[in-house]
């Protein structure tokens, strides 16, 4: 267990804008940061992050919350995993208690997977640097490549000893369950038998961004024809082949600053850039290139760079690789290595300048490489050359931005020696082609939404909704605010007419709007907002010191996304960066307590009418002469609104 104090130090040391840019790559609007969406697919950020209010708010998919949650939500921490992690970004030393056996059988199954290969990573480290086998084999290998201590530390280098179930038999002994190191693949379970499956393999961890284990890449040492050279854990629940990059937790803030990715093919290739000094590279991990993979870049960087060693086949089969970096919208340059080197020899053998030099000189853009790589192959052959004309051709549209398109048309027209209207044809033709499809698409989405659309009528705006819900912005935003308030209080003139005279108060937002809804005995109507109207009145009630921040991370997330959503509202209109337009929204000018008064009195105007009209529709009912008692009850609610709209017009 974590102890409060340490808790309530993380919360207030701890700043949502800083965390999440270890993963999102944000940029200033206004004064808020935006961003595109880590749980969606998307082009156009619709992620805001709030400085002045310590939380985010994902518009795509409905998320919110704070720093805490946003690491629950993207990183699947538990709330307490989410409070070391924090913590130790922080430097902060936390207090905590050990977990008892209770406690660990209590885990879900997710978080014993992470548990386990926590463990195996820990394990085989202490072989590597402790055990004869690890020093001679797996740290000489190492050595061999020219990887340094710190080096080793800093990607937690490992070895798994040469034997069937040395690590198997050391994990049941730590009272870890068999069941979760076979759903790692750390463990190959057959009938009664169990084996090592990394057994006499070097271990690269493959990380999460946060830096959480989800799962192994192990290279076998001995020359077996019957053993493949590289192992991975299989899929999992927490290791997923296609939405993972290897060193992208050692890479994340370089990518950022460099605004570059370097992506390169091995676990060493990674490793042998990052001691060179280039940390911006991350690799794929001997697995085909996805889409996911390239989202996960496209959240720090618009720009990355390939690159390949000089095996042309190789070459060739990466460039598909290409096509689905060009569809996220992506800048994509290559860069190729003399014959016979690739990027960890190369590193190797060079200084970080000269290394620096040679990507800055040689990386091509796309086409330039693609037109060279596919060209030399096909000059001689008018078939082959057309064939490549159209592969290109093909590549660039894939490419969101018409401007982009038109340049690379041209690029290609010059290097290929062809006219750029021939090639705008083949473009048109590839583009008419997908509009139709997607045209086809869209109008089967329409019919199905044709059925929906007259199936239901449109809904009214529910001004109640639109007014309980204001309450709650203004309690979380204003609640422990001192204001001066202006009530208008009938009086008789010297005429001897009523008239309103304000008269001046001091208190706090909160207990005003306590007071005023209670002296009218007005009840939320909404569930979710009643709730949160007590959680929060009672908050502020007993904390004088109450904070937005502790608030969110204290209620349960259904609670926080609600808040987050009505907190975000106005900022979500900066996403669409309507100053870029020389459309300038109009800022709000409602002073605090204004802005409460209005909203209470707009509120018991929206009941009133409400009641109006149920007294109409119960003398309808009746069919009967009109009751006395209603027709006075009507005139004096009539009275109150107008009384109310005075003193209403006066707030405005």
């Amino acid at each position: 267990m974590i102890s409060p104090s340490s808790i309530e130090q993380v919360f207030e040391t701890a700043r949502v804008e800083e965390v999440i840019g270890d993963f999102v790559n944000l940029k200033k609007a206004g004064s808020n940061f935006k961003g595109l969406s880590p749980f969606s697919d998307e082009r156009s950020p619709s992620f805001m992050v709030s400085p002045v209010k310590q939380i985010w708010k994902d518009f795509s998919t409905g998320k919110g919350g704070t720093s805490v949650s946003f690491l629950m939500e993207h990183e699947h921490f538990t709330y307490p995993e989410a409070i070391r992690y924090l913590a130790k970004k922080y430097n902060i030393e936390i207090e905590e208690t050990e977990q008892s056996s209770e406690q660990k059988e209590k885990a879900n199954e997710r978080e014993s997977l992470y548990l386990v290969s926590e463990f195996a990573n820990t394990y085989f480290q202490k072989v590597l640097h402790k055990t004869d086998q690890g020093k001679s084999i797996g740290l000489s290998y190492f050595k061999e490549r020219g990887f340094t201590d710190e080096t080793i530390k800093t990607f937690d280098l490992g070895y798994s000893l040469n034997e069937w179930q040395v690590f198997t038999d050391e994990a049941l002994k730590q009272g870890y369950n068999l069941d979760y190191l076979e759903k790692t693949g750390l463990t190959i379970v057959k009938e009664e038998k169990r084996f090592d499956r990394f057994k006499g393999r070097v271990m690269f961890p493959i990380k999460s961004m946060s830096g959480r284990v989800l799962g192994f890449g192990g290279r076998i040492l001995i020359n077996d024809k019957k053993a493949a050279k590289y192992v991975n854990s299989p899929e999992s629940d927490i290791y997923h082949k296609s939405k993972v990059l290897y060193g992208i937790y050692h890479a994340k803030q370089s990518i950022a600053k460099e605004d570059n990715c370097f992506l390169v093919e091995g676990y060493t290739d990674v490793i042998q850039f990052h001691q060179t000094g280039i940390k911006n590279v991350v690799s794929s991990s001997g697995t085909a290139l996805t889409s996911e993979q390239i989202r996960l870049i496209n959240r720090l960087t618009k720009n990355i760079t390939v690159l390949f060693d000089g095996d042309a086949a190789g070459m060739r089969a990466s460039l598909r690789g290409i096509d689905l970096i060009l569809e996220q919208g992506m800048n994509v340059k290559v860069c190729t290595f003399p014959q016979g080197e690739d990027p960890d020899s190369f590193a190797k053998q060079n200084t970080l300048e000269e290394l620096s030099l040679y990507l800055e000189d040689n990386a091509k853009d796309f086409i330039q490489f693609k037109a060279s790589v596919l060209y030399e192959e096909s000059k001689n052959d008018p078939i082959k050359k057309a064939d490549t004309v159209r592969d290109i051709v093909n590549s660039i549209s894939k490419i969101p931005d018409r401007i982009k398109k038109e340049i690379y048309i041209q690029e290609c027209a010059r290097i290929m020696d062809i006219s750029e209207e021939v090639l705008f044809s083949t473009l048109a033709q590839i583009n008419k082609k997908e509009f139709q499809e997607d045209n086809k698409q869209y109008k089967n989405e329409q019919k199905a939404f044709d059925v929906i659309k007259h199936q239901q009528p449109v809904k009214k705006v529910d001004v109640q909704y639109v007014l309980e819900r204001k309450i709650i912005e203004v309690l979380l935003l204003y609640g422990n605010k001192k204001e001066d308030f202006e009530d208008l209080v009938l009086k008789e003139n010297d005429k001897g007419e009523l008239v309103l005279e304000p008269v001046i108060h001091q208190a706090k937002v909160f207990e005003k709007v306590f007071l005023d809804l209670q002296d009218d005995e007005m009840e939320f109507t909404n569930p979710q907002f009643k709730e949160l109207y007590y959680t929060i009145i009672d908050r502020l009630n007993q904390n004088p010191d109450f904070e937005l921040k502790n608030f969110v991370n204290s209620v349960e997330q259904d609670m926080a996304n609600e808040i987050t959503t009505i907190l975000m509202e106005d900022e979500r209109y900066a996403l669409d960066d309507w100053n870029r337009m020389n459309i300038f929204p109009k800022k709000k000018t409602h002073s605090i307590a204004q802005l409460v008064s209005e909203t209470i009195l707009s509120l018991r105007c929206f009941l009133i009418d409400q009641k109006v009209k149920e007294f109409q529709q119960e003398t309808l009912q009746n069919k009967i002469d009109t009751n006395r008692n209603i027709l006075e009850e009507v005139k004096d609610y009539s009275g109150l609104k107008m009384l109310l709209s005075r003193k209403l017009n006066r707030v405005l």
